[in-house]
């Protein structure tokens, strides 16, 4: 015969032994403020809970209102202008997915460093541009009224970094990219440099690096110069670049925008080390 297995009680089965011990002890006045306890839990935790949600995003709330109100107006108008025209390149399908919303998402939070205070702002600002009627062409003119040329290649920048995030890449996204660009006036030779090299990233992506001439397919796709390039253009390029990716010139934007134009200068510096050294050694 096999072993007969003692069980534990479960839940109710403990509920019942409390109640005849409440019993025993203190008759059915003690078992009545028992049942009253329970149901005062019962109502008490789920409003606790709602108490504390709502309380972080009022506390959420004012914070991001707080940051807003502590950043310039150029760079609160920057950061609306860029959430409703990534969100416009989104919906040229009709729609605005959750796929597309992750992947902005977590363009502002990991490209930008945004903290929860921003992304907070961030997803409000996204929302209404989900919901706004507000069409493209009028977003963009807005911006090309509003912020110089340097600030413009910024935005540029910062649309093909997010199209190139997606998976797949849409030609489609691209085609709005190029004439984004066209409207905004950024020359053929800029875009052609910022989507050179996005393309270049996104094909090599997480390809082998050790080559020499890949990494002077690299660099040129960085400079934006041809094959047979002499030094004498790559030199040039290399000073346009810097004049209209120095930090100082769109510092006004914020400092995530800053460091963005930051990055930019460290990979144009790294490419023109990389020709003077080479055309050095001959």
């Amino acid at each position: 015969m096999g072993k007969r297995q003692s069980s534990t009680p479960g839940c109710g089965g403990c509920l019942l032994i409390i109640v005849l011990i409440l019993l025993a002890v203190g008759g059915w006045q003690a078992v009545g403020n028992f049942v009253s306890w329970l149901l005062l839990l019962a109502v008490a935790v789920p409003l606790i809970g709602a108490a504390a949600f709502f309380g972080f995003v009022y506390s959420m709330r004012k914070r991001a209102a707080a940051y807003e109100r502590s950043q310039t107006a150029s760079h609160n108008r920057f950061v609306y202008l860029l959430v409703n025209i990534l969100v416009s390149i989104a919906k040229t399908d009709g729609r605005f997915t959750q796929s597309e919303l992750r992947t902005m998402l977590n363009f502002f939070q990991h490209s930008l460093r945004y903290n929860q205070e921003q992304m907070y702002w961030v997803k409000q600002l996204i929302k209404q541009a989900r919901d706004s009627s507000q069409d493209l062409e009028e977003l963009l003119t807005e911006f090309r009224t509003s912020f110089a040329y340097e600030p413009r290649l910024i935005l540029l920048e910062l649309i093909y970094q997010i199209i190139y995030t997606a998976k797949p890449v849409l030609e489609q996204q691209l085609e709005f990219a190029r004439r984004i660009a066209a409207f905004l006036q950024i020359s053929t030779y800029e875009r052609q440099t910022i989507e050179n090299k996005y393309r270049y990233g996104h094909h090599t992506s997480g390809a082998s690096m050790a080559t020499a001439a890949s990494q002077e397919l690299r660099w040129r796709t960085v400079l934006g110069v041809e094959e047979n390039a002499d030094f004498a253009v790559i030199k040039k390029a290399y000073r346009q670049l810097s004049m209209q990716y120095h930090p100082d010139k769109v510092a006004h934007l914020g400092a995530e925008f800053k460091r963005v134009a930051e990055e930019k200068m460290k990979e144009i510096n790294a490419a023109y080390d990389y020709f003077r050294k080479k055309f050095e050694r001959g």
